[in-house]
């Protein structure tokens, strides 16, 4: 069986739920079972759009994030259920401790996909024959459908998964790159938006085989490293190994709402602010977390975008100390039209057991009649010299946090769920 499996290569499984969150409430409620169904937000709202939809509502045309009234146009007798996160979360977290059954070389990298390094698997058969078996007990034991790319990296092993829904198993190999991949056009690529793909249109690049072949100089004047990366991807080329650990690489908390109309009812607006606020801070503090930057995002009416952060001297986490800092930015920034959108964002997060809290004029005599901390910090400076009261964070552990910034709100607080799950078990 070990010649089945490369010599000096790896074997990489990507497994991708099918139609998660719709799978989980089919699961949960049989009769739901080859039937239009979508989730789906507030029916009454604005921001009511299909989050998901089964298979059997896709094929008269209803797709993730159309509005509901379109859906419902064309599939009438579409089924509408609000979305259930605890019932989705619990099924994750099930179908990822199945997954840790064959290896613990498991990433997950959203609520409903995961990476799996079965290159040491080798005494459990055959690639295609772990795969056939995981998919067919995810599905006998938690009702649940998935496909499966099989690849020696993460990038073809996910291309792979993508090829054959639902229920599919696909084999993609370094030299299938040319002539399955090449021909495919350049926005199909996984990594590759649709604004990305429309700068690689600007210059003459149309399928992934463009890519492969572009010019590496150009390629990076466009778009920086990641047209490098990009280039390598298009060839075959990921070393990245599936990391378990990548699950507690956080950035950033945020939350965002449309608002039922487009509005310039400061009242309304601030008391949107003041609940995004107190959103995002239940959240850090969840994570034992403190941040030292806040975010405001501001939409317009005519859908411009404005983005703007405040880098704080001192990290917080209360929900008055978030909601005042975007409050200010809000001041700053909005120019009095209609606001369609709003978001609240919690950015360079940091552990609470690596922050020092900077005492300056300003937070120095407040946080002395809370704490007897004068006499103390003038014993430390004596004793031990002026620096002994470090100002922000030490630099050197700024970076802990990682460079992923994975997916929604929901899929952040889930991977650290998992993260806290790992922690506890070791």
């Amino acid at each position: 069986m070990k010649q089945m499996y490369p010599k000096n290569g790896r074997v990489i499984l990507h497994v991708d739920m099918n139609s998660f969150y719709a799978s989980v409430e089919m699961a949960y409620d049989p009769l739901l079972k080859g039937k239009p169904l979508a989730i789906a937000g507030n029916v009454e709202e604005r921001r009511g759009i299909i989050i998901t939809c089964s298979y059997e509502a896709r094929s008269k045309g209803v797709k993730t994030t159309m509005p509901l009234w379109e859906a419902k146009r064309l599939c009438p007798d579409l089924i509408i259920k609000k979305p259930n996160f605890e019932r989705y979360r619990k099924a994750s977290l099930a179908m990822f401790e199945f997954l840790k059954t064959y290896t613990s070389v498991v990433e997950p990298v959203s609520v409903d996909e995961g990476y799996m390094d079965i290159t040491d698997c080798f005494e459990q058969g055959a690639p295609i024959e772990i795969a056939k078996e995981i998919q067919s007990r995810l599905y006998e034991q938690l009702k649940l459908p998935c496909s499966i790319g099989i690849a020696p990296n993460k990038f073809l092993a996910k291309m792979a998964s993508d090829m054959k829904k639902p229920m599919g198993i696909t084999i993609l190999r370094k030299r299938d790159v040319e002539h399955i991949l090449w021909p495919l056009s350049v926005g199909q690529m996984h990594g590759v938006g649709s604004k990305t793909a429309e700068k690689l249109n600007g210059i003459a690049i149309h399928s992934i085989g463009d890519l492969a072949n572009g010019n590496e100089v150009q390629l990076k004047t466009l778009l920086g490293i990641n047209g490098e990366r990009l280039k390598q991807r298009a060839n075959g080329i990921d070393p990245r190994p599936v990391d378990p650990d990548s699950i507690s690489d956080f950035k950033s908390i945020g939350n965002s709402t449309t608002l039922p109309r487009d509005s310039t009812d400061l009242n309304e607006i601030y008391e949107v602010i003041k609940r995004l606020a107190d959103s995002v801070a239940s959240r850090i503090k969840r994570k034992n977390m403190l941040t030292s930057n806040v975010q405001l995002t501001i939409r317009y009416s005519d859908r411009q975008t404005v983005t703007r952060s405040r880098k704080l001297n001192n990290p917080i986490e209360s929900e008055e100390d978030i909601y005042r800092k975007a409050l200010y930015l809000w001041k700053q920034h909005w120019n009095e039209e209609p606001v369609r959108l709003i978001g609240v964002t919690a950015q360079d997060l940091v552990e609470k057991g690596e922050a020092y809290k900077q005492l300056d004029l300003f937070s120095y005599e407040k946080d002395a009649k809370k704490e007897p901390l004068l006499r103390v910090i003038d014993s430390l400076m004596q004793k031990y010299g002026e620096n002994i009261v470090k100002k922000g964070i030490p630099r050197s552990e700024q970076g802990s946090l990682g460079d992923n910034n994975h997916g929604t709100s929901f899929e952040k607080d889930f991977l650290s769920d998992i993260n806290n799950k790992k922690d506890s078990q070791t």
